[in-house]
């Protein structure tokens, strides 16, 4: 697994992607692997006492699949791992996205507020499970169905952020056209929408769409991401074609704060971006 850089003024984070079996996960397989061995217990006997089948045990003890946190917690209390099992969680949920995200997932699960503008796609926060395996299926080159499975998953987890106690202030800017796309199909279209539509009724949430017709336009450089953390730290996120960067430089992240502050001017109100996504499900 590439070893994650500091954070810098937007230098380039990381290359292709690793497999999801490599790295971390293949070393965090075998540690629980002869843990389990040492505590004398077969695979099968173990995933009935955790609540899993026994191919699902030897996917996590083979680096394949991502075990998820309680999975951890329960494994290191059953096999008497002595937190050794433990120590490593943070570092195996960090695996569940690809190498040039994971900085900014870590970043954006800790956030007090996140803005965020899209051009392509739906952004992963507000994509429905149906959405995210369409977007996932057909990347090129081809995801394995493991990993596609893997990576929904993790999209999915990320939007425990809505729930998040105090509630972080959260704002899209979306390009119309990516609200017209019908990724996945019509049937996954209209369901994305609807979601949309209800996470924009939540207190803590805006929505924005950025017409078409606007002749003038202040962002053209593509999406990007606006981060505040708990110690008042501004960061700026960018990615294009599995490359990313973090910006941190004042002068830099001001720049993307001024193009956003811009965009939502320019956009549809809130209320406005609702009625109008409402509108477009009312075309089909």
């Amino acid at each position: 697994m590439d070893e994650p850089e500091q954070y810098g003024d937007g230098e380039p984070r990381h290359g292709p992607e690793p497999e999801v079996g490599g790295g971390f996960l293949v070393v965090f397989g075998r540690q629980l692997k002869a843990l389990r061995e040492r505590a004398g217990v077969e695979r099968p006997d173990f995933g009935a006492r955790m609540g899993y089948s026994p191919s699902s045990i030897a996917a996590f003890e083979q680096g394949k699949r991502i075990p998820p946190p309680r999975f951890i917690d329960l494994a290191d209390e059953l096999l008497d791992a002595g937190g050794a099992l433990r120590a490593g969680k943070e570092e195996v949920a960090r695996a569940q996205y690809p190498a040039f995200f994971r900085d900014a997932a870590k970043l954006e699960a800790k956030a007090v507020e996140l803005h965020v503008y899209d051009t392509l796609l739906i952004n992963g926060l507000l994509q429905t499970p149906e959405y995210a395996e369409a977007v996932f299926q057909v990347r090129r080159p081809l995801l394995d169905a493991d990993t596609v499975a893997q990576r929904v998953a993790a999209r999915l987890e990320r939007q425990a952020i809505f729930d998040r106690v105090p509630m972080p202030t959260i704002s899209f800017v979306i390009e119309e056209a990516v609200l017209r796309r019908p990724t996945g199909g019509w049937d996954v279209w209209r369901g994305q929408l609807e979601h949309i539509l209800l996470f924009g009724q939540r207190r803590n949430v805006e929505i924005q769409v950025m017409p078409n017709e606007r002749t003038e336009h202040p962002s053209l450089a593509g999406p990007f991401t606006l981060i505040e953390t708990e110690e008042g730290r501004r960061i700026a996120y960018v990615e294009v074609q599995r490359h990313s960067r973090l910006y941190t430089e004042r002068k830099s992240v001001r720049e993307l704060e001024e193009q956003y502050g811009l965009l939502r001017a320019q956009a549809l109100t809130p209320t406005e971006s609702l009625d109008f996504t409402e509108k477009l499900l009312g075309e089909r």
